[in-house]
């Protein structure tokens, strides 16, 4: 079984023939994270004991009631902030270190109910502030295509561990593109599903109107296999939507004849790399040839996207974090006095990134400042989603840009916090408007860096998302590709 070749699908057809082959894929992914991780840091956490245990068990499982679970046997590694019973859940900052949930995530439950096997925990920016997954108290994340280069964030060693064959998929959370932005720059696939589609009982919240888990995957269909099984109404996220989840594999043909595609003038602006635009142009170009109707569109408060998200999303997580004090679990700094130790403890936890995003969601919520900065915000949002709405009249699927450049330097944008920001321009206005969107590898520059394309579609449309990105991935070959280390 060469390793490269591991997806959901391919693995689950060899369970089938021959249940050892649990164990051999599982061992393939232990010696390959002991080959290559200490190049690519994509695990926060990973010990070969924790999963040998539920190995052994599957392999001898007879229950074929257990046995056909669309997971039954695969291991699924997981982004750093989804919290599971017994398991260091650290967010990648120091202050949550010895922090050990006593319950899973719904997403895990629903994994474990599935089959899955919990592999290990990626590395992320700290409580995902970032676009880059530099932030972490654990050390940045390389990419396996430039170990010299990023490999996005905040879910940088979710997608990291994927490309690099360290997983065969793995989950991360989507705030502002922190599951497609480094999908794109590591060449896989990344989902954010709609807001409510899937639980977000269990995530450590960052933004908790924007947050959403998602997969990462090596093809659109196993992508799709991951999201069927995490999806679903859950009755302790009050944000969960009660809404029916399709067999979006289902979804996954060949065929995008008569399909409305829209290519957003906004999204093609000075700033995007040359390249980039190139391979998303030509990504249009082929659903044209594949019968795909492309056509201009235009989303016109795009501009106040990164603006907007930078007043909404520090808001929230300057409430978010405001529990992180060193009383009730996680790190807690020595102090004679009480008020001592709250202020000790957050300013030897918290991260830099942290510390700015808490005082701007500060700023932007103190008296004054909130009507003219979040209740502003607000009233844009809610022209930004008008404009998806009044887009999907006219189109079925929206196709844009990931990331406005391929993979940067690390340490090349840790002093400019505004070129960081910029990195999810063309991410953040789905978050704000909770549409689902997929991330699909649709080329490379001259440097041998991946290039992503983006299909968005309208809320709880996740099905013609998937059939527009697997016949375009089915169409081209770039997925194939994968990175020497």
């Amino acid at each position: 079984m060469p390793q490269g070749s591991l997806t959901i699908k391919g693995l689950r057809e060899e369970i089938r023939k021959d249940r050892s082959a649990i164990r051999s894929a599982c061992r393939l992914l232990s010696e390959r994270i002991k080959t290559v991780d200490s190049k690519v840091r994509a695990y926060a956490a990973f010990d070969d004991a924790r999963f040998e245990a539920e190995v052994e068990r599957l392999t001898e499982e007879k229950d074929p009631s257990v046995t056909g679970k669309p997971l039954f046997g695969v291991p699924i590694s997981l982004k750093d902030n989804l919290c599971v019973r017994g398991w260091e859940t650290t967010c990648a900052s120091r202050i949550l270190k010895g922090y050990v949930p006593p319950y899973d995530a719904t997403v895990i439950q629903k994994l474990r109910a599935n089959g899955a096997i919990i592999f290990g925990k990626c590395n992320m920016d700290e409580f995902a502030f970032g676009s880059s997954t530099e932030s972490s108290c654990y050390g940045p994340t390389a990419n396996p295509w430039d170990l010299s280069r990023v490999p996005g964030g905040s879910s940088g060693g979710s997608a990291a561990c994927v490309a690099a064959d360290e997983a065969i998929a793995a989950l991360g959370s989507d705030t502002g593109g922190s599951i497609r932005q480094p999908a794109s720059l590591c060449g896989v696939v990344g989902v954010k599903p709609t807001y409510g589609r899937v639980s977000r009982y269990g995530l450590i919240a960052f933004g908790s109107s924007l947050d959403q888990i998602g997969p990462l995957a090596k093809t659109v269909e196993d992508a799709a296999i991951l999201t069927n099984v995490i999806s679903g109404h859950d009755p302790k996220d009050s944000t969960s939507a009660n809404a029916a989840v399709p067999d979006f594999t289902r979804a996954c043909v060949p065929d995008v004849k008569g399909l409305r595609v829209g290519l957003p003038k906004e999204y093609f602006v000075a700033g995007l790399d040359r390249e980039v635009e190139t391979a998303v142009r030509n990504a249009a170009e082929k659903l044209a040839s594949m019968g795909a109707v492309v056509t201009d569109i235009s989303l016109p408060h795009t501009e106040y996207a990164v603006a907007v998200y930078y007043i909404v999303a520090v808001a929230e997580a300057s409430s978010n974090l405001g529990r992180f004090d060193g009383v009730q679990y996680g790190y807690r700094h020595p102090a004679n006095q009480l008020l001592d130790m709250y202020f000790e403890t957050r300013d030897h936890g918290f991260g830099s990134e942290a510390k700015r995003r808490i005082l701007l969601g500060t700023f932007v919520l103190s008296a004054g400042y909130y009507d003219a900065y979040y209740l502003k915000g607000q009233k844009v949002r809610t022209l930004i989603k008008r404009d998806f709405d009044h887009a999907f009249k006219q189109v079925d699927v929206i196709l844009t840009p990931v990331s406005p450049t391929p993979a940067f330097k690390i340490g090349e944008r840790t002093q400019d916090p505004l070129a960081m920001y910029l990195s999810d321009i063309f991410t953040i206005p789905m978050n704000l408007a909770g549409i689902p969107a997929i991330s699909v590898p649709c080329g490379f520059s001259k440097g041998n860096l991946p290039i992503g394309v983006q299909f968005a579609a309208k809320h709880f449309d996740e099905e013609t998302m998937f059939r527009a990105a697997y016949a375009f991935e089915q169409g081209t070959d770039f997925h194939k590709r994968k990175p020497e280390l």
